[in-house]
């Protein structure tokens, strides 16, 4: 048992970034992004003995996240709503901000806007992922995993012109 455990660990420590990616693509808020990399940790263990090793490690944590994801934002949805402040309310002191940075933010804003089915597209080609290999993660034709990403890509795009960033 002591082995599987520590088998286990090491394997979460060597992709723990897509467990990283897949919550902060998925909740805005920092605590939920926190919670939400528990969850996955947590069913990612309880699946751990499914794992057959007929796909990469990575392959299979990348579908348990993703999962796990949907289930988890489905869970936050039917909470209570919390006041928050819109972000563009704040003023940034751009001097401190790195570009790079504010380029995420800008993008990671309006990933959370796109369905759950187009985000999971995105995170997958992000990865390098072919249209096949989506097609199979999400269970959908390599056309229409091809087709799917394309439309995402404009509904990214117009979302990001109309945060006003990139015009």
């Amino acid at each position: 048992m002591e082995n599987k455990e520590k088998a286990f660990l090491e394997r979460i420590e060597r992709h723990k970034g897509i467990l990283y990616k897949v919550s902060k693509l998925y909740m805005d808020d920092a605590d939920d992004q926190q919670d939400l990399f528990q969850e996955i940790v947590l069913q990612l263990w309880k699946a751990y003995e499914s794992f057959k090793g007929e796909s990469q490690f990575s392959t299979w944590m990348y579908r348990v996240a993703i999962n796990t994801a949907i289930v988890f934002l489905k869970k936050e949805k039917r909470k209570p709503d919390r006041y928050e402040i819109p972000s563009e309310n704040i003023k940034a002191d751009e001097s401190d901000v790195d570009e790079k940075e504010l380029q995420l933010e800008h993008f990671y804003k309006a990933l959370r806007q796109l369905d759950k089915i187009d985000k999971a597209i995105i995170f997958y080609q992000l990865e390098g992922y072919s249209h096949r290999e989506i097609g199979d993660n999400l269970g959908i034709s390599e056309g229409n995993a091809r087709v799917r990403l394309n439309r995402a890509k404009e509904k990214l795009k117009t979302i990001i012109q109309k945060q006003g960033y990139g015009l």
